[in-house]
């Protein structure tokens, strides 16, 4: 097996499933209405409808970074601000993109364990100035799954939005990875979204399988008003845009999404349980989703590097992070615990041949 050809450093790495190519292939033929007025992307927006039992706005764009950064804009105005975690994608990895399109909203951080945001710091947070000097609090942002591999379970969630909600701020959900959190709960999607006090949810569709593409479903079809101006603007608004539409029909149909998202759970599950059994590092974060987080000495690191392994070792500000895929397999996992024994067993170090990882 060639180890340079399969990865743990992110599932955007990822090919793209079978559902997905399938549906793509199905609507590649003949002529149909542009700009999201054909029958493919209406199907796709009543398959939401379904899968979260009840009626929502649905849109689609083109990446995770200007899902998050219109539905983020599409709640504020300039002089508001928005809290999340400190570790939140929106604060970490998109370049300024949510002030940028919000026209200057302002990030407010909040601490948490786990890579979850805790009541009280919402509740501190809101009331840490009531003044017109201050950027006044809009929205709470949550990531599901943390970008820490861990989830928020629906309890957790309905606390957060009943307190959210009873402050006058609305509810976002980064949901980049919203698949592995519903595979590994075993929840109803309704249960962590719309019930439990989400106003809008960015359903990623890129990390669980597909080509390119991203849901942004609004659960307050009032929030909604006049979106399709905003992804006009931004650029999202897809001119065959049954393109981006299509491949969600292939990934929802039969349960897919959830298939493909439980595959990578498990094959979390199977890594995280060989660096335990070999007793090779320390795992950083409990494991709740795709993700593996482990600290290791620099030989170790530099150690797999040149033996043609590939992940990332500055997220989340603690441990390497090992992300499996829906296409993850077991030999890839095996593969990569037998080199780890053995780098870790020797304590090689060859880091004149270590590439520098990037996103």
């Amino acid at each position: 097996m060639d180890k340079r050809a399969r990865n743990f450093a992110s599932d955007n790495n990822a090919g793209i499933c079978p559902e997905a190519w399938e549906a793509l292939e199905a609507a590649r033929h003949g002529h149909s209405p542009a700009y999201g007025n054909d029958s493919h992307t209406a199907r796709a927006c009543e398959r939401f409808r379904e899968i979260f039992e009840t009626d929502c706005e649905v849109f689609f764009a083109f990446n995770g970074t200007a899902a998050n950064s219109l539905a983020l804009a599409s709640l504020c105005h300039s002089y508001h601000s928005v809290i999340c975690h400190e570790l939140a994608h929106i604060e970490t990895d998109e370049c300024g993109a949510p002030e940028f399109y919000s026209g200057g909203s302002k990030i407010l951080l909040a601490p948490g364990n786990h890579g979850r945001i805790p009541p009280d710091a919402v509740e501190s947070i809101v009331h840490r100035r009531s003044d017109l000097h201050f950027p006044k609090p809009r929205v709470l942002s949550v990531t599901q799954a943390t970008e820490v591999g861990t989830v928020y379970p629906p309890d957790a969630l309905r606390e957060l939005g009943a307190i959210t909600h009873g402050l006058g701020l609305k509810m976002h959900m980064d949901g980049a990875r919203f698949a592995n959190a519903v595979a590994s709960l075993g929840c109803a999607p309704k249960d962590i979204t719309w019930r439990a006090g989400v106003d809008v949810l960015c359903f990623g569709g890129t990390k669980n399988g597909m080509m390119l593409g991203e849901a942004i479903i609004f659960f307050d079809k009032r929030l909604a008003a006049e979106f399709e101006y905003r992804c006009k603007q931004a650029g999202q608004l897809a001119s065959k845009m049954r393109y981006l539409s299509a491949p969600w029909l292939g990934v929802l149909k039969d349960g897919a999404w959830l298939r493909h998202a439980a595959a990578a759970n498990a094959a979390a599950a199977r890594l995280e349980e060989g660096i335990r059994r070999l007793g090779a590092g320390t795992v950083v974060y409990p494991r709740e989703a795709n993700s593996v987080f482990v600290r290791w000495d620099d030989a170790v690191i530099t150690g797999l590097y040149a033996r043609g392994w590939t992940f990332y070792d500055f997220i989340a500000a603690g441990g390497c992070r090992l992300m499996c895929s829906w296409d993850t397999r077991e030999e890839d996992i095996d593969a990569f615990l037998a080199d780890l024994a053995e780098v870790s067993a020797s304590g090689e170090d060859r880091s004149a041949e270590i590439p520098v990882m990037r996103h």
